[in-house]
């Protein structure tokens, strides 16, 4: 579906209709941004499973009116026991990515609302958390309705998730992918997202619920404990930022790939490029993502085992001799290694101008599919992204934070808009994103012409294992003859495909009217009033 809407008082934005009226029914309450975000991230913990889950990790990017957003970090770090020879003594080379050996990080997502629910009450919010958490209880007690990517996700990846604990017996009906439209409860996470709201995000790791959380994972042999959960927080950081033509944009520092994201769009400045839609601009922008990739990949892993500061990345002169390398006329030949990842991006901006750029995720569809016994939720698997040999910052160690496709963005636009704005889909996220805010913002296009218009994808992402340059099918025929033309390994997919991210934006105009929209890719929806 395709919504523009436009408000004054408040708006929000998320991958599934249901979510989105969650977090517009906290805006209408007088709740704030972060309210309806932390509503719309709960409600899609629920009813829509195969993407997110209380069980992954999340990242904020808040921004009051006219100012720098504040980053919350709430990523977990690796289990104590969650050592190299934990793998290696099992026989394996590489860190399995389903099943309880997948499942070795920490679950920060609901650290990350207690924080930014810390943080709304220190500007005033004033909704409790219960009621926050209501529309999620309520469709985990009284049932949801299967969406199409459910039932498609859950149908092509049933081989690889059957055999993992409590996949079977939640996900599935009678052995088999549930129906798209068929109603589905899940009565066991409505129990434990009523007693965070009663008890507050702090109870998920330090309290009886955390108790009963290590419990569901010491029964399917996790190798994460009571203690790991015990010394877990989430905390504030200052975002990464960089200039472009008339706006500075925002996006989230390592264990994300957040630097990526602003160093495509800002390379892309520098090549001075006219026009949209053309050969110089998929292209510039394409040859910027390699550039930045090729960065992201030598250096970004867990902050505190970085060699390097991601912000001298983002200093004129180092941008502009990575700019001197893209070649106008040639592709870089590729591919380099490729992250899959699977995620929501969600956002709300209030009548006060309060802003949130929020993605939350458990890494691939349905995380590691193990879902606690009494908890009932799935624990992601983001933790296979990391290394079993080598000592980089994506080597695994215990309490290391793993690298995260994941990065929130936002903008401040010279002229006094605001954006907050993101997707979903691995390594498209800096792709989609560069996509939607040069069309947007370097070229004028509407909101939601910028996210409906034809994309592209370098390499592998959600449901894609090859690492072609992936154009939907929309795209000028002449366009992609050029593409190949200059070297790019183009592979056409067809149009409106999931593979390309399921994006959504909001902008706050300086009158304080408020446009949003959400991708026709995605069952989601933007509304405001």
């Amino acid at each position: 579906m395709l919504h523009t809407p436009r408000a004054r008082r408040g708006m929000a934005t998320s991958p599934h209709h249901l979510a989105t009226e969650a977090g517009l029914r906290v805006l209408r309450e007088g709740g704030d941004a972060i309210e309806a975000t932390i509503a719309m991230g709960a409600a899609l913990a629920v009813v829509y499973p195969h993407m997110t889950a209380i069980g992954g990790d999340g990242f904020w990017l808040v921004s009051r009116a006219g100012a720098d957003p504040v980053a919350i970090d709430a990523c977990g770090a690796a289990a104590g026991k969650a050592t190299i020879s934990l793998y290696k003594d099992k026989g394996h080379a590489t860190i399995p990515s389903r099943g309880p050996l997948a499942a070795n990080t920490v679950a920060g997502a609901v650290s990350g609302w207690g924080e930014a629910f810390a943080l709304s009450r220190e500007h005033g919010g004033r909704l409790p958390l219960s009621r926050i958490l209501e529309d999620a209880v309520w469709h985990g007690e009284n049932g949801f309705h299967v969406t199409a990517s459910q039932h498609e996700l859950t149908a092509s990846k049933r081989a690889e998730l059957i055999g993992a604990p409590g996949f079977a017996s939640t996900f599935l009906d009678g052995g088999a992918a549930p129906r798209e439209g068929a109603m589905m409860k899940l009565p066991a996470l409505a129990r434990t997202l009523r007693r965070i709201g009663e008890d507050g995000a702090d109870s998920f790791y330090r309290g009886a619920l955390s108790r009963q959380i290590a419990a569901d994972l010491g029964k399917i042999g996790a190798p994460v404990s009571g203690d790991d959960l015990a010394a877990h927080r989430a905390a504030r950081r200052a975002a990464l930022s960089v200039g472009v033509r008339g706006a500075r944009l925002f996006n989230f520092p390592p264990p994300t790939q957040g630097l990526a994201s602003l160093m495509i769009l800002a390379l892309f400045d520098r090549l001075g490029v006219g026009e949209a839609e053309g050969f110089d601009h998929i292209h510039g922008l394409i040859e910027a993502t390699k550039q930045a990739f090729l960065v992201r990949d030598r250096h970004v892993g867990d902050p505190a085992s970085m060699r390097v500061d991601p912000r001298d990345f983002l200093d004129d002169a180092a941008l502009d001799a990575l700019a001197a390398k893209i070649d106008m006329k040639r592709a870089l030949p590729w591919p380099q290694p490729a992250n899959p990842g699977d995620t929501v991006w969600l956002g709300a901006i209030d009548g006060n101008g309060l802003s949130v750029s929020y993605i939350q995720s458990i890494f691939f569809e349905f995380g590691s599919g193990c879902v606690l016994e009494e908890s009932g939720f799935v624990w992601q698997n983001r933790g296979a992204s990391f290394l079993l040999d080598g000592d980089g910052p994506r080597t695994l160690a215990p309490g290391r934070k793993p690298f995260h496709t994941l990065n929130p963005a936002a903008a401040r636009f010279d002229d006094g808009r605001t954006m907050v704005y993101g997707t979903m889909g691995g390594e498209g996220q800096p792709q989609t994103q560069s996509a939607l805010f040069s069309r947007y913002a370097m070229f004028g296009q509407g909101l939601q012409q910028a996210i409906t218009a034809p994309r592209w994808l370098l390499g592998k992402t959600w449901g894609e294992n090859s690492v072609t340059l992936k154009v939907e099918s929309r795209f000028d025929p002449a366009l992609v003859a050029a593409l190949r033309g200059a070297g790019h390994d183009v592979e056409v997919l067809p149009a409106f495909t999931s593979t390309m991210g399921h994006a959504g934006a909001i902008v706050r105009h300086p009158d304080g009217m408020l446009e949003g929209a959400t991708d026709p890719r995605s069952d989601g929806a933007a509304m405001g009033f």
